[in-house]
């Protein structure tokens, strides 16, 4: 697996023109509600339907998932149950209902310990994205030993970095992140360029306790 990082002789691509919405944050804090998101569908389900901003119907989305649309059914009243996604307006006489992301961000907040039942959805959500890794390897390979060559614009990028963030600084870095994501959604989630691939995109920030300790003052020292 190749790993790609920007360099200064590699323009930034425009930026697509960002979408007007109203901004609305549905945050979940309840334990139980965080339990109910242990499941890889369901995550792959708020992916979709957040990161899009489009309504899809449960057979939509059970062929992304490989569930059967019964079986995804049953998963969207459950995340409608916790006010995470809501059934959207239908066209005509559709006879599937359509579901859609009841905000515009998600996000998991939980003041519980090590076993706080976020970490079995962040799990999931690690796994998902090693699946994503897998399966564009995969395709990668394919396309080699039909003699095409170049990863072109599909290329991974993966990026690391330690840093010393007050938490005013840490706040101010998650925030501008998000502006510059929201800088590159589509106005139009219905209308997707020419030429335009859909890239899923990860980003973390954990403190990180493997650093050397604090120097301790020298015996004798003020």
């Amino acid at each position: 697996m190749n790993a790609e990082t920007p360099t200064a002789e590699s323009p930034a691509p425009p930026a697509a023109k960002r979408r007007h919405r109203p901004e609305k944050q549905v945050e979940i804090t309840d334990p139980k509600a965080i339990r109910a998101l242990a499941h890889a569908a369901r995550l792959e389900v708020i992916s979709e339907l957040y990161s899009t901003q489009v309504s899809r119907t449960a057979t939509e989305l059970a062929a992304q998932t490989g569930l059967t649309p019964s079986a995804m059914s049953y998963h969207l009243r459950a995340l409608q149950k916790w006010g995470i996604v809501v059934p959207a307006a239908t066209a005509g006489d559709a006879r599937e209902r359509r579901w859609k992301a009841a905000g515009t961000d998600f996000t998991i907040h939980s003041l519980g310990g090590v076993a706080s039942p976020e970490l079995a959805v962040l799990d999931l959500e690690l796994e998902a994205y090693r699946r994503r890794v897998l399966a564009y390897a995969k395709t990668r390979n394919e396309r080699r030993e039909r003699g095409e060559t170049g990863d072109g614009p599909s290329s991974v990028v993966l990026a690391s970095n330690l840093l010393y963030l007050t938490p005013e600084q840490r706040s101010e870095l998650t925030r501008r992140v998000f502006d510059l994501l929201r800088d590159y959604e589509l106005e139009d989630p219905d209308h997707v360029p020419d030429g335009a691939e859909r890239m899923a995109t990860m980003w973390s920030m954990i403190p990180d306790d493997r650093g050397p300790a604090a120097a301790k003052p020298e015996a004798g020292s003020a």
